[in-house]
Parts: structure tokens; C-alpha cells; sequence
């Protein structure tokens, strides 16, 4: 008896190693044609400088449908198609301008810009006396008879000892997405916030604010990060300052525009989706190299990497460029409304939007037994630099997925710098490294392989 169980032991030992080194080869074989071939960066440095910024509803914005479209034809997608969807459509309009007038009759001009969504000013702008706060605790004890006809200053720094800066965005931006409706309900006519980023530099940061219909839309802007530490230093002098801001933003009505959608078709279980993504639109102060076209150049080389490798895929591998990520979500929720329209099997999807820097590993949003067979593949990635499995959100355009089930991951390149880029006018071509971004297409590619696979 312990002969024969011995020698099933050995036998099944022997299967996995074979499946290992076949697996291992496989992973090579893509990894070799995006390291050597790879087409992402030189697609990326279209949709930067021929396209440009492409927040929704904007020309830009279409001629990127329209691109990357063509891309997905040209990386051997069997079909490629787009998905409808209305998008908000929101427009900076003239750049804006702000001051700080201290009590000495100093002025600082300040480097800001509109947060997006943001009501505009008028014409004249708006003044006042500008109250700083730390936290929503700090504005509620202030309270309306303090905020009431005042600048609101949010000074909600990101927090420099978190070692994962995602951490540090998700805890200040509240500050950006709510503060200006917070800081209406108690009088304020206007409000600054403190840029999103890690280090100090002279470039405001956009990013959506979500107004609550229940109180006025004030105007919001942020401030970059060394005038923020300035007129926080100014405020601790207990000086009284007063700002001036003049945006002239506006929101439209909605515009109609697409998801873009190539796929391979699956030859064993066509029926079963795996989908590889990232959002086509971007802030309009740069050229939305990291955020987020470096995710959408990615996944269409997933699919390039598969058919140049030869490798014809068990279910259906789908990319998609999302439109509206940044300022609505509106191609997350028409793609999740298709797939439950036409009864389609999602069984897992993979996001890329944290940049094009070197990979490190992927977060996981499934299953316990899910989480678990991925991380059993962890040695077939150690060779490329991607080791962290961790349990974690996906993104925000194929979070809606898990509704219907699908397993989830994310894409984590290292994070330290991304942010020095975010919704800033810094984001451009020149910032991504093309062997970076290559990584990180390989990574997914390879993730995906192992999916389709072996199924989940």
C-alpha cells in the first residue's frame, strides 16, 4: 500500500513539475516577443503626442476611440467593436487664477487649477477670507458660524510614512471629492485643496470632485503642494489672508461617446470572458501617459503578445479601453450593463491604472480558494521582479464586475513616483520608461495565461 501511494505521489509530483517548466517556457515565449517586439510604447507615444489630453465628451477624447481602435486591429484582434455609453462633459475653459492678498498687502500668486466637475467662478472670480482645516472633525467644530462666506482651505496632507502612496491618496482625497460640498453646507463660497502628491513641487493636481445636490456647487480648486506649505505657514502666523479665485469651468450637457472593445476569440469555452482593461480618458492638463494610457497600450499588447506568440487562448481574452474612468465612471457601468443584457460569463478581469512602472505584483479581489490557486503561480513570476499577491482592490472600471461574480485583480507597479505625475501637467510621454511599461504588459499577459489555462 505504501508502495502504490508512493508512487502516486511521485507521479502527480512529477505532472506538476512538467507543468511548471511548460508553463515557465510559455511565460518565456511571451515574455521574449513584448521584451523584443513589444508595440506599447510606440502606441503609447501616439495616443500622447497625436492624440493628446482626452477627457470625456472632448474631441481628444474621440479621436482616442478612434486610435485605439486601430491599434487593437493592427495587434491581431479577431474582433474589435465599441460600446455606446453618454459620458459627463465637463470644460476648464480660460486658466485660471488665483492669489493669496496678506494683511501687509503682499500678494502670491498661486499655481492651481479647476478640480474637475468644479462650478465656475463667473467672470469676477471670488474673495475671502480663506480658513484652513486639517480634517472634516476641524470643519464640523468650526461650524457655520465661522465657515459661513469664507475660502475654505483643505489642507489634507498625504501621509509620507505610508510606504504604499495608494494608501496616502485613498485616506486625503476625501478632501477632493467631498470637501467642497461639505464646506458649502456651512456657507463656504469657494474652496482650495491641497494637491494629491507625494512630494512638494510647484504643479496643482487635478481630479473629480462629486458634488451633493443638496447644498450649492461652490467653485474648487487645487493648489500645488509648496503653496499649500506656504499658506499653511502664512495661517499659523494667525495673519488674515484673503484669496482670490477666477475659474470659468462649466459642465455640459451629456456627450455621446464609447468603450472600445478588441477580443480573441476563446477555442475551448469561447463563452468564458477574461477581460484586460484601462481607461481611455484622461485630465486635459497633460497627455495621460500614466494615467491612464499607459493601462490601455498594455492591454492591447496582451493581445498583440498572444497572437505573435502563437498561442490561440481556451476562453475569450478581451481588452477594453474604458471611457470616463476619471470623472464618472460611465464605460465601467455600460460595460457591466451589457454583459448582464447578454447573459455573458465574466470569469475574471485584470486592470491596469496605476502606471507604467516596473511591476511588482497584482492585488486580488476573489475568493479565498481563488486567491490561493493564484498565489500557487507566484514562482512563474519571481523571474520578471513580480512577487506581491496580496489581497487588495482591482480598479475602479472593473470593480463593477463583482456583482456578477467575476473575480478580480490589479496590476501594482511600484508606487513612489506615480504620483508626482497624477492629474498633474506632468503627466506626459517623456515620464514612462518603455522596458517599465513592457514589464508590466508581460506581467498581465502572463497572469492571463495561466487563467485561461487553468480556469479559476
Amino acid at each position: 500500500m505504501f508502495k502504490i501511494l508512493l508512487f502516486l505521489f511521485l507521479s502527480t509530483f512529477s505532472l506538476s513539475l512538467v507543468a511548471q517548466d511548460s508553463d515557465s517556457l510559455a511565460i518565456k515565449k511571451i515574455a521574449n516577443e513584448v521584451l523584443i517586439n513589444g508595440q506599447a510604447y510606440e502606441n503609447l507615444r501616439y495616443l500622447c503626442k497625436k492624440v493628446g489630453p482626452r477627457l470625456s465628451g472632448s474631441p481628444g477624447a474621440q479621436k482616442a476611440v478612434e486610435a485605439t481602435a486601430r491599434m487593437l486591429k493592427e495587434a491581431g484582434a479577431d474582433s474589435v467593436y465599441l460600446q455606446p455609453c453618454m459620458v459627463p462633459h465637463w470644460e476648464r475653459g480660460e486658466k485660471e487664477i488665483g492669489y493669496i492678498r496678506t494683511a501687509n498687502g503682499g500678494r502670491r500668486n498661486l499655481k492651481l487649477c479647476a478640480l474637475g466637475n468644479s462650478e465656475g467662478t463667473g467672470s469676477k472670480g471670488i474673495t475671502g477670507t480663506v480658513i484652513e482645516v486639517k480634517n472634516f472633525a476641524e470643519l464640523e467644530r468650526l461650524g457655520a458660524g465661522v465657515i459661513k462666506g469664507k475660502i475654505v482651505f483643505f489642507n489634507f496632507e498625504m501621509n509620507p510614512t505610508y510606504i504604499t502612496t495608494f494608501s496616502a491618496y485613498g485616506e486625503s482625497g476625501g478632501a477632493r471629492r467631498s470637501g467642497p460640498s461639505k464646506a458649502a453646507a456651512l456657507g463656504a463660497i469657494g474652496v482650495m485643496v491641497r494637491s494629491l502628491a507625494s512630494n512638494p513641487d510647484d504643479y496643482p493636481h487635478t481630479g473629480a470632485t462629486q458634488y451633493n445636490d443638496s447644498f450649492p456647487k461652490i467653485p474648487a480648486v487645487a493648489i500645488s503642494t509648496n503653496d499649500a506649505e506656504w499658506l499653511s505657514s502664512q495661517l499659523k502666523k494667525k495673519m488674515m489672508l484673503t484669496g482670490y479665485i477666477r475659474n470659468t469651468s462649466r459642465m455640459l450637457p451629456d456627450a455621446p461617446s464609447f468603450n472600445v472593445v478588441g477580443e480573441i476569440k476563446g477555442k475551448q469555452f469561447p463563452q468564458e470572458i477574461i477581460t484586460v482593461g484601462g481607461h481611455l480618458d484622461s485630465w486635459d492638463l497633460a497627455e495621460g501617459a500614466q494615467d491612464d494610457g499607459a493601462g490601455c497600450v498594455q492591454s492591447i499588447e496582451v493581445l498583440r503578445a498572444f497572437k505573435a506568440a502563437g498561442l490561440q487562448p481556451n476562453r475569450t481574452i478581451r481588452a477594453v479601453m474604458f471611457m470616463n474612468e476619471e470623472n464618472g465612471g460611465r464605460g465601467a457601468d455600460r460595460y457591466l450593463e451589457l454583459a448582464k443584457q447578454h447573459s455573458e460569463k465574466h470569469l475574471f478581469a485584470v486592470e491596469s491604472d496605476a502606471g507604467g512602472f516596473s511591476p511588482r505584483g497584482f492585488s486580488l479581489d476573489m475568493s479565498m480558494e481563488r486567491k490561493e490557486k493564484i498565489s500557487n503561480w507566484k514562482g512563474l513570476f519571481y523571474p520578471y521582479g513580480v512577487y506581491d499577491f496580496a489581497a487588495g482592490g482591482s480598479g475602479a472600471d472593473v470593480g463593477p464586475l463583482k456583482a456578477i461574480g467575476t473575480a478580480l485583480a490589479g496590476l501594482r507597479p511600484d508606487s513612489q513616483r506615480y504620483f508626482d505625475v497624477h492629474h498633474a501637467a506632468t503627466d506626459v510621454f517623456e515620464s514612462v520608461s518603455r522596458r517599465e511599461l513592457h514589464l508590466g504588459a508581460l506581467s498581465m499577459a502572463a497572469l492571463i495565461y495561466l487563467v485561461d489555462r487553468y480556469g479559476l
